[in-house]
């Protein structure tokens, strides 16, 4: 796990701006540095490649990058892991096309396999993480990869008519031309979703390679902005290809489904426990995140049974009511033999985390959740440097409540006319959030706010997409607080003719909230202290197993993962289990109305936002008010336009996001 940078710099820019490129991603590889100049550039356009370096494998100085091909072909900065980097390189030296081997990291045998075989093959034979920088010194080009699912990020753009990427935007911000403006409609697109949805970033010119693609840029590109994101096809000296596709994989899945539940059981067995041995091994110490929950429970699980060793489990609790798994976690680890450690967290030291997150993210990003994803990540960086994830389970078997509740919602609603759902859902839902919680039962978080979005979305979807979209966008039926968007981006929900509706929603999850939310917040919550995640859901083998598991077989009985759930009550009691999904939240909405809202109040402030320019000050303030008086909860909504006004702050003064608790 690394950070890279680099450019395709002018003649007449000095090479070392991308030492101080590199410099702001310590963070991502406190153990080694470099950088490589093109030897061959002369007066023209000239290739520099950066990196900062997170030993994992091959702790010594042959791992060292940027990193070159022994036939002085390729120059490669790799950010992630080839978990079966060992295979290739016997493939390599059965095949004798291996070179004379140094070390054995995975960086050496991943620019070994692509002199022998040519990047395209090669990243199709790799089973990892990574965001690759490769330049070509024969053919002049720079190829720019990213894995799969997304694990790994990576931002290219125009910036002063030099042409730059790096795994941050940080690192993009230190070249002296950085002018770029704010892109109006990634904004918008932030408000509703509380991410940038890839390719775009929140800046104009700057854009994320989408997952599972390969960037071609030939020096003359690397001139000219080319006013929108590349799309796949040859454009003006860009080549954008898919080496992957999730929907092929669906596709293909869908056609040759696995028929047995026993069957599908076995099949993601050996998968996922394969992807778990892989990824347990490195040079350093590696251990796991444990929530007690479904995923986070089969992933530790599958690892203990791998292990000749206890396995180091991580978990942090709260003291808020019905916001602490702790205990679960606990009782699970101690099913498993792990060794367990835990740690509860204050209020206060939750809070304290809030202030640096428009640096740590970089770039607006406003899942609260990268608060707890923080704290573990840095709880668990005191034992380890690598933690296994349970992220993806819910994307790939049905585990989002609206998975299975939303289809079925809209088979009982959709037999109505619209008037009708309207006239008895929109008055429903300004009933205030707190009524709803206070129904008896065990309710997970935010349970008000979230019948309150039900009966919105009941009363204004004319169509079962607008009940998914409608999920997703914290502005629903309202138009957008965002001045001068024209054109937001929408949602792609159709992997294949035909799929359920269910599996659209999946699909839509795994190509968007996954790689651009989840996957982010994970990122930059562990590198922020060097913590390197690894994510076995992840592993396009599984993905490939889950693919052919049908839906009948991931919801049941009117819930989501249930041959996830059925492989995992193999290894553990059922019973510790049933209990309702509460995912990793902590109760921000309630510190809104509390100790947070000075803080908010100071940057929601009317006379700010139409200083600024870029928020709707009326539309917004009234979210607030309906928030504050406990008529509508408007948490996701509020912290979204809350970590853009912080990450606004921050690029205008680094010490601008202080913030001070109500007395």
């Amino acid at each position: 796990m690394c950070g890279i940078a680099g450019a395709i710099l002018s003649g007449a820019r000095d090479p070392s701006l991308v030492d101080r490129m590199t410099a702001p991603l310590h963070h991502r590889g406190p153990d080694d540095g470099g950088r490589w100049d093109d030897p061959d550039a002369g007066d023209g356009p000239r290739a520099v490649l950066g990196h900062r370096r997170l030993a994992i494998v091959d702790l010594s100085p042959l791992g060292h990058q940027p990193m070159a091909s022994v036939d002085g072909r390729w120059v490669i900065a790799f950010n992630g892991e080839i978990y079966n980097h060992l295979a290739i390189r016997k493939d390599l030296d059965t095949a004798g096309v291996a070179p004379a081997w140094r070390g054995h990291s995975d960086t050496e045998t991943l620019v070994a396999a692509i002199a022998a075989w040519g990047l395209d093959t090669t990243i199709r034979r790799c089973v990892g993480m990574f965001a690759i920088a490769l330049w070509d010194r024969r053919d002049r080009v720079l190829q720019l990869v990213r894995d799969r699912f997304g694990e790994k990020p990576l931002y290219y753009g125009w910036v002063g008519g030099d042409f730059l990427f790096a795994s941050e935007l940080k690192a993009l911000r230190v070249h002296p031309g950085f002018a770029n403006a704010i892109d109006r409609n990634a904004l918008a697109a932030f408000a509703a979703r509380t991410y940038v949805p890839a390719p775009y970033s929140i800046y104009r010119d700057i854009y994320k390679l989408e997952p599972g693609c390969i960037l071609t840029v030939t020096p003359g590109a690397a001139r000219t902005a080319p006013g929108a994101a590349p799309v796949e096809g040859r454009r003006d000296g860009l080549t954008l290809s898919r080496y992957w596709s999730y929907r092929d994989v669906l596709t293909q899945g869908a056609a040759a489904p696995i028929a047995s539940e026993d069957d599908a059981i076995a099949a993601l067995d050996d998968a996922l426990g394969q992807a778990i041995a892989g990824q347990a091994i490195a040079d350093v110490p590696v251990g796991a995140f444990l929530s007690g929950g479904i995923d986070s429970s089969t992933v530790v699980a599958l690892y203990q049974r791998h292990s000749s060793t206890p396995v180091r489990t991580f978990s942090i609790g709260f003291e808020e009511a019905g916001f602490n798994e702790a205990v679960y976690a606990k009782e699970v680890a101690r099913h498993f033999g792990t060794v367990h450690n835990e740690r509860y967290v204050t209020v206060a030291e939750t809070r304290d985390v809030i202030p640096s997150l428009p640096a740590m993210y970089d770039e607006p990003f406003a899942d609260s959740s990268q608060i707890p994803t923080h704290l573990v990540s840095r709880f668990a960086r005191e034992q380890v440097t690598v933690a296994l994830s349970g992220d993806g389970g819910d994307e790939l078997f049905a585990g989002y409540n609206r998975h299975f509740a939303a289809p079925k919602m809209w088979d009982r609603l959709s037999v109505l006319p619209r008037p009708v759902r309207a006239a008895a859902g929109l008055p429903l839902s300004r009933l205030p959030a707190g009524l709803w919680n206070a129904i008896p039962g065990n309710r997970p978080p935010h349970f008000g706010a979230k019948i309150q979005k039900a009966l919105r979305v009941a009363g204004g979807a004319r169509r079962f997409d607008d009940v998914y979209t409608s999920f997703l966008d914290e502005w629903s039926f309202e138009p957008s607080p965002v001045l001068g968007a024209t054109a937001v981006p929408g949602f792609d929900l159709d992997p294949f003719p035909h799929a359920p509706d269910a599996v659209r929603m999946m699909y839509c999850d795994a190509t968007t909230y996954l790689p651009d939310d989840i996957l982010v917040k994970v990122d930059r919550a562990a590198m922020a202290v060097s913590l390197e995640t690894r994510v076995p859901f992840l592993d396009h083998r599984v993905a490939a197993v889950a693919a052919r598991i049908p839906l009948s077989l991931k919801i049941k009985n009117g819930r989501g993962k249930h041959v996830l759930r059925e492989l995992l009550y193999r290894q553990a009691p059922r019973a510790m289990f049933e209990r309702p999904k509460a995912g990793f939240a902590i109760p921000v909405g309630q510190w809104l109305r509390g100790p947070l809202r000075p803080w908010a109040e100071e940057l929601l402030a009317p006379s700010r936002l139409a200083a600024e320019g870029y928020f709707d000050a009326a539309a917004v303030t009234a979210r607030w008010r309906d928030h504050v008086s406990g008529r509508r909860d408007a948490t996701a909504a509020l912290w979204a336009v809350l970590m853009f006004q912080a990450w606004l702050a921050e690029q205008a003064n680094p010490a601008a996001h202080d913030w001070k608790e109500a007395s």
